[in-house]
């Protein structure tokens, strides 16, 4: 099974009139959204589900990723991707998904589902919108949002 956790991308802030929750991705955000998009669909990739956090700018992410990747089928809004959630919730709904899923989430929560996905006590952080490649439970690879580099994927033990 291959597994591809991404950051969501980046957002605005939180300010007074905003809710965590209600933030939605930045116009660098959706810039860096498609960008690593169009480097997954250059090594294409494909998926056989897209999960996401219900947040806003977590679904704006999905949304933008399913588009350069011609994903057509639902986005599914999985509540356990909210932050602060156990990632084993998560971890269990992933197998009956499909041979590869996207998942998109928050820090800390996607590097904690990364770390249980591998067995290794934590994962390095995620920045926005990194995607991180888990392959049966193997590290592979991670696109670098900034350079959109992809790297091999190193995590400690």
């Amino acid at each position: 099974m291959k597994v591809y956790l991404i950051r969501h991308a980046h957002a605005v802030d939180e300010d007074g009139l905003l809710r965590d929750e209600q933030r939605y991705l930045s116009a660098r955000g959706r810039r860096a959204a498609r960008e690593v998009g169009h480097v997954l669909r250059q090594a294409q990739v494909q998926v056989d589900a897209i999960l996401t956090s219900p947040l806003v700018r977590a679904v704006q992410t999905a949304e933008l990723l399913a588009d350069m990747l011609d994903f057509t089928d639902v986005i599914e809004v999985l509540p356990a991707l909210v932050p602060g959630v156990p990632p084993r919730l998560v971890a269990t709904e992933l197998a009956v998904r499909g041979a590869a899923v996207a998942v998109i989430g928050h820090e800390p929560s996607i590097s904690s589902l990364g770390a249980l996905l591998v067995g290794i006590p934590a994962f390095p952080p995620m920045r926005p919108a990194q995607v991180s490649l888990i392959e049966d439970g193997r590290p592979q690879w991670f696109i670098h949002p900034e350079t959109l580099a992809k790297e091999r994927l190193l995590v400690g033990v």
